[in-house]
């Protein structure tokens, strides 16, 4: 196993990569000759959470979330102490990630959208946004335990992971913005100063991981060695 600084550096690598171009989507949106919508925003996550997870996953499992890090604490895929230095990792690589387009882009076109941070819609309670990251946060853990953690599974690498936050971005951004990933919310609210509602965005990626990671990992998986 590559030595915990490595994996730690392959976390903030794929964790700035995601918040980078997800967040860049979002708010060259609002910039005329952006305007790719929901649809394409999704895409953009999803594209390159599947190249991030691909490509990390030899060295450090590609987790790039800490809602997948702590599910796969509970199903005893990683240790306590290596998770800690994996969620550090990826916060830290958000908040980078911000840093570094707030250097490329104009001010004015990405404070319109607080740099892509994620908001609950008036429309919703709390409770409902944190329902709703819930569920497409335990779908998109579930195929990270299907995929990537099951032995038996075909490999295809990220790209499961990356089409279910596809879908799962698709249904939820009008809503909440569809974090579905702590880290890839706390770097633009961090760096916009845009906290409002975000609890939901950890408590509901948190609950949705926890909750998938005990069905796959003591009941659908449980044959399986971890």
């Amino acid at each position: 196993m590559p030595s915990l600084a490595r994996r730690a550096l392959a976390e903030i690598y794929g964790t700035f990569a995601l918040v980078f171009f997800g967040c860049g989507a979002i708010v060259m949106d609002s910039f005329p000759g952006g305007r790719y919508g929901t649809f394409g925003i999704s895409m953009v996550f999803g594209i390159v959470l599947a190249v991030a997870v691909t490509t990390t996953m030899p060295i450090s499992g590609g987790h790039l979330n800490p809602a997948v890090t702590t599910g796969l604490l509970v199903a005893r895929r990683i240790s306590g102490a290596d998770a800690f230095v994996y969620i550090v990792a990826q916060l830290a690589a958000a908040c980078l990630a911000i840093v570094a387009l707030k250097a490329m882009v104009p001010a004015s076109v990405g404070n319109l959208v607080s740099w892509g941070t994620p908001l609950v819609s008036g429309r919703m309670t709390f409770g409902q946004a944190i329902a709703l990251e819930a569920v497409m946060t335990f779908f998109l853990m579930g195929a990270v335990m299907g995929t990537i953690c099951s032995k038996r599974a075909m490999k295809v690498g990220g790209f499961a992971v990356g089409l279910t936050a596809f879908v799962g971005i698709m249904i939820s951004a009008p809503l909440t913005g569809g974090a579905l990933n702590p880290a890839r919310a706390f770097g633009p609210a961090m760096m916009s100063g845009t906290m409002t509602g975000h609890a939901a965005f950890w408590i509901g990626p948190m609950l949705g991981a926890v909750l998938a990671a005990g069905l796959w990992g003591y009941v659908l998986l449980k044959d399986e060695e971890a």
